[in-house]
């Protein structure tokens, strides 16, 4: 075993000691199947903390030559795989983490040097008995194992692969140099068995140079058929919650919200773990990292960038076109690069089919709130606070407060622009913002006869508030609004709730520029 050459497997053993550990194995049977196949090169991106090291630990454990690793699997859903043994510590695994040679280097010539430095140094230790043709040649000294000792192809995992492109944003020649590297050290090389890299970030795109062309991409905006194992499944965080006690549906409401297809949701596996083990659902992102990297994005405002943001906050997902991205973290021409890179780093979910971005949940939201904060949107942050007194006022069935809270807010972000009633739909749930603490807020809710407009759910723990239907109406009347609830029998689907259930109508007269609302009391 060497540092860098089929290193001890200390990080993975850590993993399936801890407290809480899912079992992610899985992946390696993915990985048997394309091993020494042309799809044996795999770039994975996912955000932080979303467990991308651990799955590099695992596969350098898993293959690693030297090891005995059998026992760290025993049990695992690896082992039920009939290729278990079969590729079992069979390769030579090169295992290295960029962000590493990077921090101690700061340069990326230097960070070349040091890193065919210390695997020269493996490789040599390991087989001094190759007959060499150039000994500081990295390339040269692989293939000579390779072709002198056939059997030991090299499996190489590169953890935090696109530190350079985020560290050095605006270094297109340190970038070039890097890509080019990987591309001479990994395309087209016989001693290759497989190539899996992570990172944030996808690829970087460079116009017709494209180095490393030969990956295919798991990415936040397309997983494909290793989506499962980009974070906890629904399926394990439910188990979790009756093993550690925690209510499900607030699990959800925190942590929920990485659509990959209409079956699979995935959790950030952090914010999981930290709330299993402390008890308490609290925001666990901003210990990852800090609210100023979302703030410096959205205040550049390219193309109405602010007017989006408020909208997502509102709950009004946004179609975007994620193709022009460059997969970088400088290079922006329009507002969709920039909602794209916060799909890439967590800030934002992605609905493939719609191709549609969203503000995933709770523990999200509140980075956003952090980032608006403080990058100088004070009208929204004051809508956000009238909404506290909105909600009261609803409560208690004041419709003259309610109808001039609403307004208020209206005011505030006068950037969402009223033409239609989904416009009105946007701002009423913008100006209804606090009411996400207690309740559980559904759009187009399905009942018998049609849909409501929204529907605001008590959440377990404030199941003393009423629940509410907001019926909203276009130059018509709020009292029409009323009725059409009682009419279509929208009271129905929520008939549990029967006497402490509020109706709530609301029109915006388009010529006077004016809200009313109109408020009962369901008791039967």
């Amino acid at each position: 075993m060497g540092i860098y050459l089929n290193p001890e497997s200390v990080g993975f053993q850590e993993s399936i000691s801890s407290e809480i550990y899912i079992d992610k194995t899985g992946l390696l049977h993915y990985t048997n199947q394309i091993l020494e196949t042309k799809q044996k090169f795999i770039c994975v991106s996912r955000p932080r903390r979303f467990g991308k090291s651990m799955a590099a630990e695992m596969l350098a454990a898993y293959y690693g030559r030297g090891y005995h690793s059998a026992d760290l699997f025993q049990g695992l859903q690896i082992t039920k795989e009939t290729d278990f043994f079969t590729h079992l510590n069979q390769y030579n695994v090169i295992f290295l983490n960029m962000q590493d040679f990077l921090s101690r280097t700061h340069d990326i010539k230097k960070m070349k040097a040091l890193l065919e430095k210390v695997l020269l140094r493996d490789l040599l230790k390991e087989y001094p008995d190759v007959d060499y043709l150039d000994k500081k040649d990295l390339i040269g000294v692989l293939f000579d194992i390779y072709h002198e000792k056939k059997e030991k192809k090299f499996i190489f995992i590169i953890d935090e692969w696109d530190c350079i492109f985020r560290e050095m944003k605006h270094n297109l020649n340190a970038q070039t140099i890097y890509l080019d590297f990987l591309r001479n050290l990994l395309k087209d090389k016989g001693y290759v068995a497989l190539a899996y890299m992570t990172g944030i970030l996808p690829i970087k795109k460079y116009g017709s140079h494209s180095a490393l062309n030969m990956f295919d991409e798991f990415s936040m905006l397309d997983p494909s058929n290793l989506a499962e194992y980009v974070g906890f499944t629904e399926q394990e965080v439910s188990m979790l919650c009756q093993k550690y006690q925690m209510d499900f549906t607030e699990m959800k409401h925190w942590y929920d919200g990485y659509h990959f297809d209409h079956k699979l949701h995935i959790y950030n596996p952090r914010s999981v773990v930290r709330a299993m083990l402390t008890k308490r659902y609290n925001n666990y992102w901003n210990q990852t990292e800090t609210f100023e990297a979302l703030r410096d994005y959205i205040v550049m405002n390219y193309d109405g960038l602010r007017d989006t943001i408020i909208e997502l906050l509102a709950g009004n997902p946004k179609k975007i076109n994620p193709g022009t991205f460059s997969n970088d973290m400088t290079t922006f021409t329009s507002a969709d690069d920039v909602l794209t890179l916060l799909v890439h780093l967590g800030y934002l979910g992605y609905n493939f089919e719609e191709q549609k971005v969203y503000i995933p949940n709770s523990e999200i939201e509140t980075e956003f709130i952090n980032a608006i904060q403080n990058a100088g949107w004070e009208e929204v942050i004051q809508a956000i606070k009238v909404s506290e007194e909105l909600l009261q006022a609803t409560w208690d069935m004041d419709e003259v407060v309610v109808a001039d809270k609403i307004e208020h807010v209206h005011l505030e972000t006068s950037s969402l622009t009223y033409n239609n009633e989904n416009s009105l739909s946007c701002t009423i749930s913008l100006a209804y913002y606090s009411a996400r603490k207690y309740y559980t807020m559904i759009r187009e809710f399905p009942t018998g006869k049609g849909f409501a407009d929204m529907v605001y759910l008590p959440r377990k723990n404030y199941l003393d508030k009423p629940a509410m239907i907001i019926e909203l109406k276009w130059d018509k009347s709020a009292q029409s609004a009323i009725s059409q609830i009682k009419s279509k029998q929208y009271v129905h689907a929520l008939k549990e709730y029967s006497g402490n259930l509020l109706l709530v109508g609301i029109n915006y007269d388009k010529k006077e520029k004016t809200h009313s609302c109109v408020i009962e009391r369901f008791l039967k």
